[in-house]
């Protein structure tokens, strides 16, 4: 009796996407154009408003949006964006820009950005296309503050998810802390600005990951015996195992479902 486990694992191989690459792209792509939330600070409320596009941006892999194409392997952006590493999904379309009609902002006081909430696999990340490049988390990816503090510039964060269907949202507020002591300044938030994406996937195709047992034997073994299984070693019901045997490693194996383990196994002659 010969019992062996056999697991067939195809987990995370990570396919050969193209053999041949057009180009090496030198800077994160947009993604299309831009859907920039528009920040402005009234004085008579002394609160902040933004004005959000009606543009849902798409999270879309490399391999949708550039077939072929391939980041850099020292840009630090590469290990997740890259199709051959962990190719998420990625857009740099939503950002935040100040509205040229904003009121001044109250002396001492500065701009803070925070995320209130969103789903832990929406990455969000500072983005820097030029020397020093960067892809740093910010938001709360990978323990990162939830908030930071923002000086007006346009600001392009890339958005970075796992490629597929299924949509993803996530809410941001802009408000005012005060620059001696670092206190948030009340009632002065924008309330939750809702950042909305779909989601491509990738035509990746699907990889499932089994565990079997497989009951082989010598494949020069001679004809007329029967695999059999029973419940225990002395039972005197062992009963024929009906599946068909199959090439396993060269070998005639039965590939059984899981539970199989908790049977013992035996070869008779055919009378």
């Amino acid at each position: 009796m010969n019992l062996s486990r056999f697991c067939r694992v195809a987990a995370i191989a990570v396919l050969s996407v193209l053999s041949v690459r057009s180009a090496t792209l030198t800077q994160v792509p947009m993604q299309g154009g831009m859907a920039m939330p528009m920040v402005s600070y009234r004085a008579d409320e002394g609160r902040f408003r933004v004005m959000m596009p009606m543009e849902i941006p798409e999270l879309t892999p490399l391999m949708v949006s550039h077939p072929g194409d391939s980041f850099g392997a020292a840009d630090p952006w590469f290990d997740a964006l890259d199709p051959s590493r962990r190719g998420l999904s990625f857009s740099r379309r939503y950002g935040f820009v100040m509205d040229v009609g904003t009121d001044p902002l109250p002396d001492g006081t500065s701009m803070w950005i925070r995320k209130l909430s969103g789903p832990h696999d929406l990455e969000v990340y500072r983005y820097g296309g030029t020397a020093p490049t960067a892809l740093e988390p910010i938001f709360g990816t990978a323990g990162s503050p939830m908030a930071r503090a923002w000086n007006g510039m346009m600001f392009h964060p890339v958005f970075a998810a796992p490629a597929g269907t299924n949509g993803y949202e996530a809410t941001f507020e802009v408000y005012l802390v005060e620059s001696a002591g670092g206190a948030e300044v009340a009632g002065s938030g924008s309330g939750a600005l809702t950042f909305r994406f779909t989601n491509l996937p990738d035509g990746r195709p699907e990889l499932g990951l089994y565990t079997a047992i497989v009951v082989d034997w010598p494949a020069d073994s001679p004809e007329g015996w029967v695999l059999e299984s029973a419940t225990e070693v002395s039972s005197s019901n062992w009963v024929l195992v009906a599946d068909t045997p199959v090439m396993v490693r060269g070998r005639p194996s039965v590939v059984l479902e899981a539970g199989a383990e908790n049977r013992f196994f035996r070869m008779r002659r055919l009378p």
